[in-house]
């Protein structure tokens, strides 16, 4: 088991590779802030000159002049500091998104999908972003933020130790004011991110499910969800800070307040000769120093806690087993596929098994069809064979290789996969199409294309191939976006084709011809074909019934409808549902 870091040792991991940047950002603030009290010593020395009875023009000119010199580099070295560390921090941010999309890429696909989308969508957008503050600001800034007070306090003990004693007078009471705001607030953090949560997921569901909402007459109902998770998360936050309101304003207060000891200490001591005048202004201006820098300091204690959480939870995130991998490509020479004793089951225990001891066998060039009621478990084994997770038990194979034994790119390259829930990304169609082979010309996109009999609906859009899918989206049937889909699996050519219910949104009038450019596309491949319309699928050279799991009846149309009662009484039925169908489109032809 993988010992469990501290999350500061996480987030300065993070840094890999940009850890030159970050130290020199951070040499550059401390050289910053130390800049910044030259200007007091300065005015510090004029002070003295004018006790002293020895100012002159040339005198005082010379210490503003050097007093400016060093604030001009105070501000130089800050700029740069915070170039450097911004660069620095906007790199590790999409370093992190882009390791987060590999984990989700190279994670099964149930561990995915165990996260709600607004959990996921938090993390990348949200959550990741608020790294960059730390990264950027807290790291660097807080380094010079915490070498000015050392450096002041320092300072005052050499004018004279009870100075320095007297600038922490306020300590204690505002470390204890911190504690109890840190109590008080740390036991919301959990809180606060499940309602987070689950704010965004009711967001997006609400505008995912916009269309669902207006057809079923559900707005009210829905809108009342809705506005209701973000009335309940604005309630908590608002309950939440009214917790720590008193303890956060005292410790704000108190923490910066240097004053408060030095210059009673200051004046005292002055005043009984102890020490003179100039440095007891000198004491004054160390303090007044160090303010903003423990203001700063008080604040980045504040937002570390928020940055923990944060960090805790991408580390979740980022360490979601991987489906294990080799590195090295294995030949394959042909491509049967071969389910020996599969057994699956999404949590992993054996009481929650959906797929008993399945063995299926797919000839290389051969057409089988995976049937049976919903719920039996075929979406499972076609998702299974194209490894979007691992088999809880048995081997699935492909020229004789086990799966887990070859890189997923490999793999990938094998198996074109086409579902009945067809995202299309926010790109040009033609781009969208040219997913299923990033090498192909624009001819042979649009050949495919042709072939999946998407031309036709393509050209009337306002930019044919060219409009993006976004703007497309709300004008493509589900039929049409199924085609698209369908292009984009002609285009890659993979010698395994696995059809989910690929055709279910498809219109009767393009179905035939789909259908026929599929199978003569197809024709030589691997195909596994999962389909509710038993009439795509009679001609099958192997039809797998599959019921709750196991495997009740394999064989050709013929042999099924005679030997499988099941199988007949889905046929019966799709024969009855057909008949039924065109009897209705008769019957409004004829009215």
């Amino acid at each position: 088991m993988k010992e469990k870091q501290s999350f500061t040792k996480v987030l300065f991991a993070y840094a890999e590779g940009e850890k030159r940047r970050l130290w020199a950002s951070v040499i550059l603030s401390v050289l910053s802030v130390t800049l910044g009290l030259l200007p007091f010593f300065c005015m510090y020395r004029v002070i003295c000159l004018f006790v002293a009875g020895e100012a002159t023009a040339d005198g005082i000119v010379l210490w503003c002049l050097l007093a400016l010199l060093a604030y001009a580099l105070k501000i130089l070295t800050f700029t740069l500091s915070t170039g450097i560390s911004h660069s620095m921090a906007f790199r590790i941010l999409a370093g992190l998104r882009r390791r987060l999309a590999d984990r989700f890429l190279h994670a099964p696909l149930g561990d995915v999908e165990n996260h709600p989308i607004g959990e996921i969508k938090s993390m990348m957008v949200d959550k990741i972003e608020n790294l960059e503050p730390p990264l950027a600001h807290m790291i660097p800034e807080g380094a010079g933020h915490l070498v000015l007070p050392i450096v002041s306090i320092v300072a005052l003990a050499v004018i004279d130790w009870r100075l320095a004693l007297a600038s922490l007078v306020t300590f204690p009471l505002s470390v204890v004011c911190m504690g109890l705001t840190f109590k008080i607030s740390g036991q919301n953090f959990t809180k606060y991110d499940k309602a987070n949560n689950y704010m965004n997921s009711t967001v997006v569901e609400y505008i995912e499910g916009i269309e669902v909402i207006k057809a079923f007459g559900r707005a009210g109902v829905s809108y009342e969800k809705y506005a209701g998770a973000i009335t309940d998360f604005r309630t908590f936050v608002v309950k939440w800070l009214s917790s720590t309101f008193a303890t956060m304003k005292l410790a704000f207060a108190l923490f910066p307040s240097t004053l408060i000891g030095t210059l009673p200490v200051a004046l005292a001591l002055a005043g009984a000769g102890v020490i003179t005048a100039p440095a007891a202004a000198l004491v004054v201006m160390l303090s007044i120093s160090m303010v903003g820098s423990l203001a700063k300091l008080e604040v980045f204690s504040e937002n570390m806690r928020q940055v923990k959480f944060t960090v805790e939870g991408l580390e979740e995130f980022l360490e979601m087993p991987s489906l294990p991998e080799p590195t090295e490509a294995v030949p394959v020479t042909h491509t049967d596929v071969v389910l020996s004793d599969v057994r699956f089951s999404y949590t992993g225990k054996a009481e929650d098994e959906v797929l008993h001891g399945i063995n299926l066998t797919l000839p290389e060039g051969s057409f089988t069809a995976l049937v049976g009621p919903s719920g039996g478990g075929k979406s499972t084994v076609a998702k299974l064979i194209a490894r979007f997770w691992d088999t809880t038990d048995g081997t699935i194979t492909v020229g004789g290789v086990d799966v887990r034994k070859m890189p997923l790119s490999e793999l990938s390259g094998l198996v074109s996969f086409v579902t009945q829930d067809n995202f299309l990304f926010n790109c040009s169609l033609l781009e969208n199409i040219r997913l299923g082979n990033p090498k192909a010309t624009d001819e042979e996109v649009r050949a495919a294309a042709r072939a999946a009999q998407c031309e036709e609906f393509i050209e009337k859009l306002p930019r044919g191939y060219d409009t993006p899918a976004g703007e497309a989206g709300n004008r493509l049937s589900g039929g049409e976006k199924q085609r698209i889909a369908i292009a984009r699996m002609l285009l890659k050519n993979a010698p395994i084709v696995i059809l989910d219910e690929a055709t279910a949104f498809t219109d009767p009038e393009n179905e035939d011809k789909l259908q026929a450019s599929i199978a003569a596309l197809t024709r030589g491949k691997t195909l596994l074909v999962i389909a509710h319309r038993l009439s795509t699928i009679k001609n099958a050279d192997n039809i797998v019934v599959l019921k709750n799991g196991s495997i009740v009846a394999e064989g050709t149309q013929e042999a099924l409808l005679s030997g499988c009662p099941l199988y007949h009484d889905m046929w019966q039925a799709h024969i009855g549902a057909k008949a039924w169908a065109v009897s209705s489109s008769a019957a409004k032809e004829g009215n």
